[in-house]
């Protein structure tokens, strides 16, 4: 029996809440995640547990004493994967629920979904107005029906379609986490 596995999961920049229940459950199962690389995770054989998983998302490189604030509460550090930062701790190690978060309270998480916004999500807004929207349009008004003009249309579609399911759960995110 294989001790390493991969496997493709797709999460967009909103799903990371999805993502960490994920990876706790692949964790329960007996598969540590190694490491993370856009949509590829590779798991190691391990012995089942409860362990939870965090995702932080720093668009810069953190200093030390981030990483060693974090190794203080518990927290280990174990991969980078387009900004996104993994941590993991085990659930035996919970005192209490709040021990089971990254964050202290709610205006780091809107923090860190802010930063989201502005460096992931408004970066893919302008490519898609400056980019794909014009030669769609272009394409669209000449009445260009071709295959290649069909896979714009198509990459179009599913872009608009990204852009607003982001959109949204970011809004939620934010609204929620405003609240606590």
């Amino acid at each position: 029996m294989s001790e390493t596995k991969t496997m493709i999961r797709f999460f967009t920049i909103a799903d990371f809440e999805e993502e960490e229940l994920w990876l706790r459950e692949q964790h329960n199962r007996g598969w540590k995640l190694k490491n993370a690389a856009v949509f590829l995770y590779t798991f190691e054989r391990c012995t089942p547990e409860d362990v939870i998983y965090r995702l932080d998302y720093k668009n810069s490189e953190e200093a030390e004493d981030y990483f060693q604030l974090s190794r203080d509460y518990g927290w280990e550090y174990f991969d980078r994967n387009a900004g996104w930062l993994y941590f993991r701790k085990p659930a035996a190690a919970l005192a209490s629920e709040a021990e089971g978060e990254i964050f202290s309270d709610g205006l780091s998480k809107l923090d860190m979904v802010k930063q989201v916004v502005v460096t992931r999500l408004l970066p893919l807004l302008v490519i898609f107005l400056c980019c794909l929207l014009p030669s769609w349009l272009r394409l669209f008004d000449e009445g260009i029906f071709n295959a290649v003009s069909y896979v714009l249309y198509a990459l179009v579609l599913l872009y608009i379609w990204l852009l607003v399911y982001c959109g949204i759960k970011l809004t939620k995110l934010r609204k929620k986490y405003e609240e606590q």
